[in-house]
């Protein structure tokens, strides 16, 4: 049977792969690349190399494919329906590569950047192949350090508090309210910086952009001081790169509660 190995490879920086996933690498048939356009070739540039330091050249094929695009502007009701339709599109994509360039007795893996268990679709859009039912194979799942966790470790910080619990949530989802009874709030896919409708509450704020990379962008502090800060680097950034991948913690003081 196919096996598919689903490869975490850390938030950037080359030197978090782990000895699992090193091993992983090497033990791969067939890597499954997806091409993101020019504006994010720094993506497949950064996979690619950490094959070249890892995997002896000859003993793989790399597979690349356009990904599908994804109508990034739909908002409100309509934002689930896209994303579904944009996870549908992948699946007929993963589907038709495993089964066309994958062997029977192969290894085929997706490179994952961060953890797959963490606000990544591969897990899923597999399982939807799976159900589908045109093409069998296992597949096992290697972690990999996430962005918040490069995310804490470069403002030398702990993700949580004694006895306090912490939230991973969406900028969405932020916008709709902090979440009750939560004081340490870690916001991903934040394109709004929803961070902003806080400025004058007691809470700081932890950012990081491009986490582990050499563009890598770091700020904290208070909202009200910080936050115009992160706007302005946020959005030089994005315009001299085309994109911006960030992560940030909120935490709000204990005084507050």
């Amino acid at each position: 049977m196919r096996r598919i190995l689903v490869i975490g490879i850390g938030a950037g920086d080359p030197e978090q792969l782990t000895l699992q996933a090193v091993r992983a690498l090497r033990g791969t048939d067939v890597f499954f690349l997806l091409d993101k356009g020019e504006v994010k070739s720094d993506l497949t540039r950064l996979r690619r190399e950490m094959l070249d330091a890892h995997v002896p050249q000859g003993t793989y094929r790399l597979v690349a494919a356009r990904d599908p695009e994804r109508d990034r502007g739909a908002g409100g009701a309509a934002y689930s329906p896209a994303v579904g339709e944009w996870r549908s599109a992948r699946a007929h994509l993963y589907e038709r590569l495993i089964a066309e360039e994958l062997g029977e007795d192969e290894t085929g893996a997706f490179l994952v950047w961060g953890d797959p268990a963490l606000y990544d679709s591969t897990l899923g859009i597999l399982e939807e192949v799976l159900a589908r039912g045109a093409v069998t194979f296992a597949y096992e799942v290697v972690p990999g350090i996430s962005s918040v966790s490069a995310l804490v470790a470069r403002h030398r910080t702990g993700l949580n508090r004694v006895a306090r619990p912490v939230q991973i949530t969406t900028g969405r989802r932020l916008a709709e309210g902090f979440p009750e009874g939560v004081d340490d709030v870690v916001v991903m896919l934040d394109a709004q910086q929803a961070f902003q409708r806080y400025a004058g509450e007691d809470i700081d704020i932890y950012w990081g952009a491009y986490l582990g990379t050499p563009d890598e962008i770091l700020d904290s502090g208070p909202i009200a001081e910080a936050g115009p800060r992160i706007e302005r680097l946020r959005a030089e950034a994005r315009a001299r790169k085309g994109w911006i991948m960030d992560t940030y913690l909120l935490r709000r003081r204990p005084h507050d509660r």
